[in-house]
């Protein structure tokens, strides 16, 4: 028996895709200029870059099958791990964000998606200051 299809209330959904990676940087650029203040400054000379997704060598160096399983990452040399003054011949400290890892986890969930690569913009960040989880959260708190 099917059910009756309810009207779309906000017809704007009709039109709208899902951001393209031009988009999808823009808006982490939104979502990284909205962290606080004092944290965005300690994260000068991290690059931040989107793929569509992790490519093979990433997956299979952190032992992950479902590339949908990985939404960002933390490439380099964290602070945590002495990793403050750049060395000759060094690649820059980078975040990885992944567009569709992240679109298939924003479909899933109630949250927006600007909240959702602010997220993941957090979490890779803290991996290079070595922040706890209890720190990640109180951070995220700050995020308007």
């Amino acid at each position: 028996m099917a059910t009756a299809i309810e009207p779309d209330p906000d017809p704007a959904w009709q039109g709208a895709f899902a951001p393209d990676l031009a988009a999808f940087e823009a808006i982490a650029a939104r979502s990284f200029a909205a962290l606080p203040e004092d944290f965005r400054v300690l994260c000068d000379g991290i690059e931040i870059r989107v793929a569509e997704m992790a490519d093979d060598d990433v997956l299979d160096a952190l032992s992950i099958e479902d590339p949908f399983e990985l939404m960002g990452l933390f490439e380099g040399v964290g602070l945590a791990q002495g990793g403050g003054e750049m060395l000759s011949g060094q690649m820059p400290n980078r975040v990885w964000l992944y567009r569709r890892a992240i679109l298939d986890y924003w479909c899933a969930h109630e949250e927006p998606l600007g909240g959702v690569i602010s997220h993941v913009l957090i979490h890779e960040i803290g991996h290079h200051f070595g922040l706890s989880d209890a720190d990640m959260y109180s951070l995220e708190s700050e995020v308007p």
